[in-house]
């Protein structure tokens, strides 16, 4: 369930009230008149299902609210929470909430100095673990690298046709790599001068990270695979699953062997991995692009399917605590 805090003018609170009562998704309606001082209005708070969630969003967008803000509810103990539920067809953990995808995805696409940090120190770190020939070092260059942010908002902005978006993803992506391999490679002739890595260590055999700059067809799968359960991740708001995907794309290790090759001038593994680098970003966004366009016709046809049979939804079937039917709501005077 998400929470609605919505500010309009006085003049239109009544629109907005008559649009959440009747919308089955809706419960908890709490209207304070005059209680918004900046902007100026009415706050009207309310709680909507996942499942009802974008249609109710765009309804009000229709009606011309601006100042919207949403928040994820964890826990609801209420009938009248089940019962939005039980009358809104399809289940919540498959909806789609557009309008938080795009926030959530947007804030990760910007070239900001700690998406720069992360980057910079996830590739020197893999480029460390890369002539160490070290599985835990590139695991955790996995972990720390932010790409997948500006991959999922690539994604998004394609299915959405949010240029805008496609633009400031592009520019994270093709700045970032650079800048970050450029500091590798520094980082790698720094650490060459003082005697810490060689390059006897990257020509010596590394049986467990070779693979980084050895592309095959099972590249592509893993990436593929990564970009779908990545994706579902954040449409499910199942966060915790994102970092085992992280730790399944080798962005960037593949782009930390491209600089340490060049810095040693190893002219087939910086070929190699960039082949590397480039077969995971394509896999990844064309896996979120079709995942997405999979997400909407799915459940669109779901809503279709539930609301033309009046079937009952999965919490529906579940046995409820609550009582079926919820005590009478106050008239309002």
């Amino acid at each position: 369930m998400l929470h609605l805090r919505i500010i309009v003018p006085a003049d239109s609170r009544a629109a907005v009230e008559r649009l959440l009562h009747a919308t089955p998704a809706v419960a908890h309606v709490v209207v304070l008149p005059g209680a918004a001082t900046q902007p100026v209005g009415d706050l009207i708070l309310a709680d909507v299902v996942r499942e009802g969630a974008s249609d109710v969003l765009t309804a009000l967008r229709d009606l011309g609210v601006e100042s919207i803000v949403l928040e994820q509810v964890d826990v609801s103990l209420s009938p009248y929470a089940d019962r939005a539920a039980r009358r809104t067809p399809g289940l919540g953990v498959d909806a789609v909430v557009w309008e938080e995808i795009e926030h959530k995805t947007g804030s990760e696409a910007e070239l900001s100095g700690a998406y720069l940090a992360f980057l910079i120190v996830a590739t020197v770190i893999a480029g460390i673990g890369v002539l160490l020939d070290q599985p835990i070092l590139i695991v955790g260059a996995m972990v720390v690298g932010p790409e997948f942010g500006p991959l999922a908002a690539l994604s998004v902005g394609f299915v959405q046709a949010r240029w805008d978006l496609v633009r400031r993803s592009l520019t994270a992506l093709l700045v970032g790599f650079p800048v970050a391999m450029l500091a590798t490679v520094g980082t790698t002739l720094l650490l060459d001068a003082v005697g810490l890595v060689s390059r006897e260590m990257l020509v010596a055999p590394r049986p467990l990270t070779d693979f980084i700059w050895r592309p095959d067809a099972l590249s592509w799968v893993v990436g593929f695979l990564a970009g779908v359960a990545g994706m579902l991740s954040l449409t499910s708001a199942k966060s915790a699953t994102l970092v085992g995907v992280l730790i399944s794309v080798t962005t960037v290790p593949a782009a930390a062997n491209v600089a340490v090759a060049l810095a040693y001038g190893v002219r087939d593994e910086a070929v190699g991995s960039t082949v590397q680098l480039a077969i995971n970003l394509a896999a990844i966004v064309a896996a979120g692009v079709l995942t997405l366009l999979v997400q909407r016709l799915w459940w669109w046809r779901t809503r279709r399917r539930d609301a033309a049979r009046g079937r009952p939804t999965g919490r529906e079937r579940r046995p409820a605590r609550a009582p079926e039917t919820p005590p009478a709501e106050p008239s309002r005077s």
